[in-house]
C-alpha cells in the first residue's frame, strides 16, 4: 500500500471512530436528558404536593338517593356532598372515612380504617414464653380453659352440630400468686389466636366517655382480628359494684362498665371473639358482669394443695442443680397455705442461699432457710393485713 493510500485509510478509519464516539455521546447525553426529565417531573410533583391544599378527614352519616351523600366533617359540621366518578358508591356506608376537599363540594377518597394507637399497642405481638406445662396444680382449670377458649375458636363445627353456644367469657379469680395471670399467659401462646391484653386501671380514664370508648374500639380490633382472644387483668378496677351515691369519677367508670357489659352481651355478636377477666377480688363485682350470658363460666384458682405444691416445686426446680438431699414432698408439706408465687419465690432464695455460699448445687438445707424465710414474711403480711382490717371497724 502506497504512502497516500495509508494516510486516506488512516483518515477514514480516524473519522469513523470519531463518528461512534459522536454516537455514544449521543447516547449518553440522552440517558442524561431523561435522569434528569425524571428529576424534574419529581420536583414539580412535590411542588404540587406543596402547593395543594390540605383534605378534611369526615365520616360518612347517608348516602342520598341521587348520589350525593351525608357526611361529619372532623372539623364539626355536617355537609351534604357530591361524590367523584372515581370512587366506588357501593363502599360508601354508614360509617365510612372519607377524605373531602377544603371547600367541602365532593369525596375525593374513601380512607382505610383508623386504629387507635393506645389500642392498638394491646395487641400482644411476641407471645409469652409460658406453656401449659409449665404450670403445676392446675390441671383442672386448665382443661376448663381448653373447653372455653382454646374449643369453640378451633373447632366450632363441633358446637353447631350440638346446637349449643359456646361460653362467651370465663372470670378467674382466686387469691393473689394462685396463677390467673400465668393462665392466660398460656392460653396466649398456644391459642393461636390475636391476643389483646389490657389492665383494668388503663380503662379509667380521665375524660368522660374516654374510656367507654378505650372498650369499643379494643372489641372492635377484636372483631377485625378474630379469632381472637381479650384478657382483662384485675377487672375489679372497673367492674366494682355500682352504688347510687357516688363521685363524678365513680360515675365515669361506671360509664365503662356498662361499655363492657354492652361488648359482651350487646346486640352486636361477639363471634369469634372470647373474653378472659382476672380478679382477686370476686367478692366486690357487680352482680351484672356475674351473669350467665357475659361471663358464662367463672373459674376458681385456689391455693394449692400439697398435690399442687409437688407439681409447681417440680416445675420451678426442673432446670436447678439440686443435690442428692432435695425431698420435693417434704418441701410440700412444709409449705402449707403457700401460693404458686410464693413457691416460685421459695426456690429462687434456696438458689440465692447456694451462691452465697459459694456453691453451684442447691441442698436442702438452702430451701429449708428459703421457706423460713418466705413463709415467715407471708405470717407478717397476715398480720399486717388483719391489723388494717381492725382498724377499719373502730
Amino acid at each position: 500500500m502506497s504512502s497516500e493510500a495509508r494516510e486516506r485509510y488512516e483518515a477514514r478509519m480516524s473519522l469513523e471512530d470519531y463518528v461512534r464516539f459522536l454516537e455514544a455521546r449521543i447516547k449518553y447525553l440522552e440517558i442524561e436528558k431523561e435522569r434528569l426529565s425524571n428529576q424534574v417531573r419529581y420536583f414539580k410533583n412535590e411542588i404540587e404536593k406543596l402547593m395543594a391544599a390540605p383534605l378534611i378527614e369526615a365520616t360518612v352519616l347517608d348516602v342520598l338517593p341521587d348520589g350525593r351523600a351525608i357526611v361529619k366533617s372532623s372539623t364539626g359540621p355536617i355537609l351534604i356532598v357530591n361524590v367523584l366518578s372515581t370512587i366506588d358508591t357501593n363502599r360508601l356506608r354508614t360509617g365510612t372515612r372519607v377524605a373531602i376537599n377544603q371547600r367541602g363540594s365532593a369525596i375525593v377518597e374513601i380512607l382505610p380504617d383508623s386504629e387507635d394507637p393506645y389500642v392498638k399497642s394491646m395487641e400482644v405481638i411476641e407471645r409469652p414464653n409460658v406453656s401449659f406445662n409449665d404450670i403445676g396444680g392446675l390441671s383442672e382449670q386448665i382443661r376448663e380453659l381448653k373447653e372455653v377458649v382454646e374449643l369453640p375458636l378451633k373447632h366450632p363445627e363441633i358446637f353447631e352440630e350440638i346446637g349449643i353456644e359456646p361460653p362467651k367469657g370465663v372470670l378467674l379469680y382466686g387469691p393473689p400468686g394462685c396463677g390467673k395471670t400465668l393462665l392466660a399467659k398460656a392460653v396466649a401462646r398456644e391459642a393461636g389466636a390475636t391476643f389483646i391484653s389490657i389492665v383494668g386501671s388503663e380503662l379509667v380514664q380521665k375524660f368522660i366517655g374516654e374510656g367507654a370508648r378505650i372498650v369499643r374500639e379494643v372489641f372492635r380490633l377484636a372483631r377485625r382480628k378474630a379469632p381472637a382472644i381479650i384478657f382483662i387483668d384485675e377487672i375489679d378496677a372497673i367492674a366494682a359494684r355500682r352504688l347510687d351515691i357516688g363521685t363524678s369519677g365513680e360515675r365515669e367508670v361506671q360509664r365503662t362498665l356498662m361499655q363492657l357489659l354492652a361488648e359482651l352481651d350487646g346486640f352486636k355478636p361477639l363471634d369469634k371473639v372470647k373474653v378472659i377477666a382476672a380478679t382477686n377480688r370476686i367478692d366486690i363485682l357487680d352482680p351484672a358482669i356475674l351473669r350467665p350470658g357475659r361471663f358464662d363460666r367463672l373459674i376458681e384458682v385456689p391455693l394449692p394443695d400439697y398435690r399442687g405444691r409437688i407439681e409447681i416445686f417440680m416445675v420451678h426446680t426442673r432446670r436447678m442443680k439440686l443435690a442428692d438431699d432435695v425431698n420435693i414432698e417434704e418441701l410440700a408439706k412444709l409449705t402449707s397455705g403457700a401460693s404458686g408465687a410464693e413457691i416460685k419465690a421459695i426456690c429462687t432464695e434456696a438458689g440465692y442461699n447456694a451462691i452465697r455460699a459459694g456453691r453451684r448445687i442447691v441442698t436442702m438445707d438452702d430451701f429449708i432457710k428459703a421457706v423460713k424465710k418466705i413463709m415467715s414474711k407471708k405470717e407478717i403480711r397476715k398480720t399486717s393485713d388483719k391489723s388494717r382490717s381492725s382498724n377499719l371497724f373502730q
